[in-house]
């Protein structure tokens, strides 16, 4: 199409048919190169939205893991699976993924400039926030305007379709999210029900032994989790390790960048947390320790200190709790146990032990 075009206006220029061809020729392929860097920024930014909507649980916690190591590798590997998934849907036909493309990528923009709008509309007392709000009003009625005359005009012609798919998706997103809910409602009761665990009334003991045994414990934002696991250990190995670590790695996701409070209260209950664990050893005579990290993947963050760990304690091993539902199935299995089973890889890979412990809900 656009070939037509650019040799009718050269044409209209009077240039001889060699110099039409030519210019026609550079023109597309220009054009060749800007499609294929669209391509690739697809490829390696749709992974990167993949993980940031996994963090705030509008997808599988699995997807978080899609990092820079393994955005070629598994990232590109799911939107070229998507793609493929779309073609045979779509039968390859152009016109219909053509409005499949163009719905959803003014669907996200008139989103975008709709946060625009609500942000500026909050922060009217900043300098100049007239002209970011003018600014954001006019995208989005351009934006909206497309949008919207996109689907009326093209709804029998891959409109309707792609209304099913963006819904389809939209739903499946809901549902994975209002389940990642009722899990967290889930450990709370858990966590309530280690809030009675007395302490004990022991003098606190004297520093770690480098060369003991040593149970380091992998914990998170569940202090019941974290007590399943210790008192599990207790009961199975009494008395055989001498040393007990906890170890927690916070992601600074999209909810660390609402502000300096946001990023403070986060710290806060991370280091409230890890000195439960800690204060509970010590008042029962046993040695303890925590480290607390913070990154954006948690994974190579805990990998990278269990490593740092070893070396002070050669005689280390790891343990961490997995949940396991009541009635187990696929979409419970895709949706949990992805982090505990990605880190004990990595441990097993480097010469750690790690032990998964399953924790009923």
């Amino acid at each position: 199409m656009n070939g037509i075009l650019f040799q009718t206006v050269f044409t209209s220029f009077g240039w001889n048919s060699r110099l039409v061809m030519a210019c026609t020729a550079v023109l597309l392929a220009l054009e060749i190169m800007v499609l294929m860097l669209a391509a690739h920024v697809g490829l390696r930014v749709g992974p990167r939205v993949l993980s940031t909507m996994a963090i705030d649980s509008w997808l599988p916690h699995q997807f978080r893991y899609l990092s820079d190591k393994l955005v070629t590798q598994n990232g590109m590997l799911v939107m070229g699976i998507l793609a493929l998934v779309m073609v045979y849907l779509t039968n390859a036909d152009v016109g219909a993924l053509v409005v499949l493309f163009s719905v959803n990528v003014f669907l996200v923009f008139s989103l975008a400039l709709a946060g625009l709008v609500v942000y500026w509309v909050r922060h009217r007392g900043e300098a100049g926030w007239w002209k970011g709000l003018l600014s954001a009003v006019l995208g989005f009625v351009v934006a909206a305007s497309v949008l919207v005359g996109t689907l009326v005009t093209q709804f029998f012609n891959g409109g309707w379709f792609t209304v099913v798919v963006t819904t389809a998706v939209v739903l499946g997103c809901w549902r994975i999210r209002k389940h990642y809910q009722r899990t967290r409602q889930s450990i709370a009761k858990i966590d309530e029900a280690f809030a009675d665990t007395p302490y004990g009334s022991e003098q606190p003991p004297p520093e770690l032994i480098a060369n003991g045994n040593t149970a380091v414990f992998v914990v998170g934002n569940s202090r019941g989790g974290g007590m399943h696991a210790l008192l599990w250990v207790q009961r199975m190995f009494p008395e055989h390790f001498q040393n007990f670590v906890f170890i927690n790695a916070r992601t600074v996701d999209v909810h660390a960048y609402g502000g300096k409070d946001a990023l403070e209260a986060m710290k806060t209950d991370a280091f409230v947390s890890l000195n439960y664990f800690v204060n509970f050893c010590k008042s029962h005579g046993l040695r303890a320790k925590s480290y607390l990290v913070f990154g954006t993947d948690a994974v190579e963050e805990l990998t990278r200190l269990a490593a740092e760990i070893a070396k002070d304690h050669s005689n280390a091993i790891f343990f961490t709790s997995k949940l396991v539902f009541e009635h187990e199935n696929v979409f419970t299995r895709l949706l949990h146990n992805q982090a505990a089973l990605e880190l004990q890889r990595r441990l097993h890979g480097a010469g750690q032990q790690m032990v998964i412990l399953p924790m009923r809900l």
